[in-house]
């Protein structure tokens, strides 16, 4: 059984890996996907997806996958798997989203299933005194 750091971690690289290979090598990536109109859009999914797949990593290495953390990761695999069915169905972009589409969708059923083994950590006690009157 997968846990929820081993998930966070698995999707972490993946996004880290495929967002930031349009920035590193726009041509390589567009001779798999396709040639993109707006390069500037490309770029910046890029970026968001990179940054999302840095902050999953870390939470992973941290063993610090939190409910956001969690949440984030699913959403972000929805949306991105989403997008990516339709509109390769569609026509509207090359038929290999639908593999990349296949891994978003094995990412929510790795959250789904995950066992959160993240050690629970308590907020420090504050010493707070009541109001004098």
């Amino acid at each position: 059984m997968l846990s929820q750091r081993d998930v966070a971690f698995s999707q972490g690289v993946y996004f880290l890996a495929t967002g930031m290979w349009p920035l590193l090598h726009l041509e390589s990536f567009e001779s798999m996907t396709g040639p993109k109109a707006d390069k500037w859009l490309v770029r910046t999914v890029g970026m968001l997806v990179g940054v999302t797949g840095a902050l999953l990593l870390r939470a992973a290495v941290r063993d610090r996958v939190t409910p956001e953390i969690s949440a984030l990761g699913v959403a972000s695999a929805a949306s991105l798997g989403a997008v990516d069915t339709l509109y390769a169905i569609r026509g509207h972009v090359s038929r290999i989203y639908l593999a990349d589409s296949a891994v978003h969708g094995a990412f929510v059923a790795g959250w789904a299933q995950a066992i959160d083994t993240t050690p629970e950590v308590r907020p420090p006690a504050r010493n707070i005194q009541p109001p004098k009157f």
